[in-house]
């Protein structure tokens, strides 16, 4: 199911982190900055895309990386049940939800690039 990584059970350990930051970071206050609205679905995207890419690095099948996807869609609408059902300081935004599938997808397209081996390269 892993690729044959140097390291792989690390890489995959970083990778599940990097999701509890995400969970983390989604439910807790924002901070105070004034940014461009409908900006934040930028950073949607691109930490959907950063989670997804890492699976394409980590995931060796093809079942791997569809339940990978499906995860990650998965948590990213339910953060955003959360963010309206467990906090004050945030509000669900189905365009959020919109934008970080979107990020997946596009996270998962490495699959069928050169870079969908970039992290094998490091074995040395």
């Amino acid at each position: 199911m892993l690729k044959p990584l140097r390291f792989a059970r690390v890489w995959l350990g970083l990778w599940w982190l990097a999701i509890v930051v995400t969970i983390v970071v989604c439910l807790i206050p924002p901070p105070p900055l004034a940014l461009p609205q409908n900006s934040d679905k930028v950073e949607h995207f691109l930490a959907y895309f950063l989670l997804a890419s890492a699976a394409v690095q980590i995931y060796r099948t093809r079942a791997a990386l569809l339940w990978a996807s499906a995860g990650l869609v998965l948590l990213g609408v339910g953060i955003e049940f959360l963010q309206g059902a467990l906090t004050t300081t945030r509000m669900a935004d189905p365009m959020d939800a919109l934008a970080n599938s979107v990020g997946v997808l596009a996270g998962m397209a490495i699959a069928f690039t050169p870079l969908r081996d970039a992290l094998l390269r490091l074995r040395g």
